[in-house]
């Protein structure tokens, strides 16, 4: 009898396990439950009773009729009361987004041959041509002391030659000026710009994300592209777009601005039909220079001058600053970056008809506009200027790390350091790598609402931790502000991206997972349209199909997630000729369990997970986890799986699937039913929690790598500026790290001879001398002794200042924004 059990229990484990179908299910039922009741000795009766309640279950479950009448009609109606209210506003959201690789990690089973048959990223030539020459040249002209101390703006000579070379009209298409490169392209460019300054970086982000170029490209109607597309292209008109305010900040149901539709003059022409406009925006980038205003507000109609409808829904708009009634000019000053940052206000603006972006067609979609043409600053800008700014930290710390000595050992041969280097390397790999991905996907036509959400969160997140580990490991370097401290503004404006494109607290614990459970999953999102039906017949058939799927895969996912925890993994396939085939194993098995997760979250505390914030932000973190590990493996296979880079790999993985583990265990810990908490527990861990974190022999490794020149640090650092002058302070850097790696095997030298007595002086200049005429090394080598010592002093110097040219900087700030304003007016009317 226990191994007849024992054996049905494998047999429904193992049908759970390849997500079988009903009709299979009711197979097996039909053979294995006889088989065990007559086993069980039953009484002729219970057994007749037995044999009946199978039968039914049969028929209600095997005829489609009837099993939509009787079971799926029932669960839809509770699905119809119990299914948490969803505002306009989050469906639009919801509706707006693609799935793409977050929908694998979703399923429990991610295709990993389909990830890595993606093709590799890579740009055109015109793009690369751009990189080297354009982006080069404009990094060399950029001084950030002098934007973010002196001008708190860009030069002159700067903005001209970012519209002269094309930098506004990246996203633009040919036809209209622009340069059309790929999401890939915009990326590589912002990503190198912010290696050297922040404010440029913002500058260049700001018109090629979100705002009114992309706006126009997918929804202006065919004049407005004519008008205007060709302008932005040229700089002849600097866009901002204006969405954040005071009360709403980001929150479309909460603005406050409002359009009214009705009569007015405009350009000298009466009573002509259009919108009165008042509003209070604020943190609008790039508003104190705008010529072009794109605007966000809720449209009404009380005299019903368009329809019968009063409320038309949130609208957007295109509005000349010039227009009467637009108060703007003043500025922000966010943490001491220079980029162009401040409010705007309009007080009466009565602007005509054809302004409302994509005309009367696009009343009242906005807000689905807005969520569709977030992917650019989600997935494209901030991952690209927080990973410039990883790439230079990774770069210089290492680079400091091997030229500034302490007790005679660089300071990066101390287990403290080495933990922040490793922390810095790993993590800027793994980030890069997932930028490339996602801008690929970007590419690709996806808009990727969930992915750019955890792009958005754990590329500034990861971006902020680097550059507090590479502060950390630069010491008094890093805090002397100056022409020579490359990474001070780094760390001053680390808050801003974190701050920008929704709030970093709420994108973690409200919008990943939040997004995820219905955009990504398999399942929910039919379930959740099944119940918005009207037509009865059409509703129960959707929603059977849907039930009924996700009941297979949930109880595929039970049985995977035990199974998979049971061997940690090993035996799951892998894609052929992978080097690191266990995380691909381990991966798949948290897939399983987070695919678990979040359905015995949903079915179990509904409505009010919402409400869970924290329960939701760690189910977010899991998926995150998975998708930089996915993009990781995906980097790391399409580089041709050097064997150089692997310590970088092993660090980053084995670093985030601990993560991963310690998100399991804090959405286990807090779930507050107890027996989900112990079957959660026994299914995902049933041997315990068992994964820890990088070794510090792996932390040594990837230590090394950022310490020493070579086709890794390169690799890991490509696409950053790299001055070739000594007289700049990154310049300066890479030539010391050269110099000191080349004049190590002279200072043991010189070492030795001073514990050997043949040395008397302690001062290493004197010594380099006193070396030189003792005939230990010959005159050749002690200039270039005394060339490394300068090299060192140099980099490990900081800056000092008189009181007077502390008081040199821009004191009044109209002053600085009168500068900007008259070049950007002179080349508007200049180009009209």
């Amino acid at each position: 009898m226990l191994l007849t059990v024992l054996a049905a229990l494998a047999i429904f484990i193992l049908l759970a396990f390849f997500r079988a179908t009903v009709v299979s299910w009711l197979l097996a039922f039909m053979v294995i439950v006889p088989v065990v009741a007559i086993q069980a000795r039953l009484s002729e009766t219970v057994l007749q009773g037995v044999y009946l309640l199978l039968f039914l279950i049969v028929v209600v479950f095997g005829v489609p009729l009837l099993r939509r009448t009787i079971v799926s009609a029932a669960v839809l109606k509770l699905f119809r009361k119990i299914l948490p209210p969803i505002s306009a506003t989050e469906q639009e959201a919801i509706d707006a987004g693609t799935v793409g690789w977050d929908g694998e990690l979703f399923s429990g089973h991610p295709d990993w041959d389909k990830l890595l048959a993606l093709p590799k990223c890579a740009l055109s030539e015109a793009e690369q041509a751009f990189l080297d020459t354009q982006v080069e040249q404009l990094c060399a002209m950029l001084d950030d002391w002098d934007i973010t101390h002196n001008r708190l703006d860009l030069p002159p000579t700067v903005w001209k030659f970012l519209k002269d070379e094309g930098f506004f009209g990246m996203i633009i298409p040919k036809e209209y000026g622009g340069l059309a490169f790929s999401a890939q392209a915009h990326s590589a460019v912002i990503a190198k710009i912010a290696s050297r300054s922040s404010s440029a970086a913002v500058t260049v982000m700001v018109p090629n994300s979100l705002g009114p170029a992309e706006l126009l490209l997918h929804y202006g109607t065919y004049e407005q592209k004519k008008k205007y597309l060709r302008r932005l292209a040229r700089g002849l008109e600097v866009p901002c777009f204006a969405l954040t305010g005071p009360v709403a900040g980001s929150d479309a149901g909460a603005i406050p601005d409002t359009g009214v539709v009705c009569r007015g003059e405009f350009a000298g022409k009466k009573n002509l039909l259009g919108i009165r406009l008042n509003w209070d925006k604020r943190y609008i980038t790039l508003a104190p220079a705008a010529t072009l205003i794109g605007l966000a507000f809720k449209l009404y109609d009380p005299d019903h001058l368009l329809g019968a409808e009063v409320n038309r829904g949130i609208t957007l708009a295109l509005i000349p600053a010039d227009c009467k009634g637009v108060e703007i000019g003043r500025r922000h000053l966010p943490l001491n970056s220079a980029f162009l940052n401040g409010p705007i206000q309009g007080r009466d603006v009565f602007i005509p008809l054809d302004y409302l972006i994509g005309g009367e067609a696009r009343i009242g979609q906005g807000w689905r506009m807005l969520m569709e043409c977030l992917a650019a600053g989600r997935s494209i800008s901030l991952p690209a200027s927080s990973t410039g700014g990883m790439k230079l930290a990774a770069r210089t710390s290492g680079a400091y790390c091997r030229v500034r000595r302490q007790f005679n050992l660089p300071i990066g041969r101390f287990e403290g350091v080495e933990e922040a280097l490793a922390r810095i390397g790993s993590y800027t790999y793994m980030v890069d790598s997932a930028r490339a991905l996602t801008a690929q996907a970007v590419d690709r036509g996806e808009k990727p609402s969930v992915i750019s959400a955890i792009m958005k969160y754990h590329a500034t997140e990861r971006a902020r931790t680097v550059i507090n580990d590479a502060m950390d490991v630069h010491g008094g370097k890093g805090i002397s502000l100056g022409p020579d401290n490359y990474l001070g503004r780094l760390y001053q404006q680390a808050p801003i991206s974190i701050t920008v494109e929704g709030a970093n607290i709420l994108t973690r614990s409200m919008m990943i997972f939040g997004q995820g459970a219905i955009r990504s999953h398999p399942y929910v999102l039919k379930e959740v349209a099944a119940t918005r039906e009207v037509d009865h017949e059409r509703a129960l058939h959707l929603f059977d199909d849907a039930l009924f799927g996700h009941v297979g895969f949930f109880l595929s996912n039970v049985a995977r997630s035990f199974v998979f925890g049971l061997t940690g993994g090993r035996g799951i396939p892998v894609p052929a000729g992978v080097v690191c085939r266990g995380y691909y194993q381990q991966l798949t098995r948290f897939s399983s369990a987070f695919a678990l997760s979040a359905d015995v979250a949903m079915a179990v505390l509904g409505g009010s997970l919402k409400r869970r914030e924290r329960l939701s932000a760690r189910l977010g973190d899991v998926l995150s986890q998975l998708y930089l590990c996915s993009a990781t493996l995906k980097r790391f296979a399409d580089d041709g799986r050097p064997a150089g880079d692997l310590a970088l790999v092993h660090w980053a993985i084995q670093d985030a699937m601990y993560q991963i583990q310690h998100a399991f265990e804090g959405i286990i810990q807090n779930f507050p039913n107890p027996i989900v908490r112990g079957l959660l527990h026994a299914l995902i861990f049933p041997l315990g929690k068992r994964l820890l974190p990088p070794s510090d022999r792996l932390a040594h490794e990837v230590t090394e790598l950022l310490m020493q020149p070579g086709e890794v640090r390169d690799r890991l650092t490509a696409g950053i500026y790299i001055s070739g002058r000594e007289s700049d302070a990154v310049g300066v850097l890479e030539a010391a790290l050269e110099s000191t790696l080349a004049c190590e095997p002279l200072q043991a030298r010189l070492n030795v001879a001073r514990r050997a007595g043949k040395l008397q002086v302690r001062d290493e200049l004197l010594q380099i001398a006193e070396a030189r005429e003792g005939g230990l090394i010959t005159a050749a080598q002690a200039l270039e002794l005394e060339r490394d010592y300068a090299l060192r002093c140099r980099v490990i110097r900081v800056d000092d200042f008189s009181v007077e040219q502390l008081r040199t900087g821009v004191k009044d700030l109209n002053l600085a924004y009168e500068t900007v304003m008259n070049h950007v007016w002179d080349s508007s009317k200049h180009g009209a």
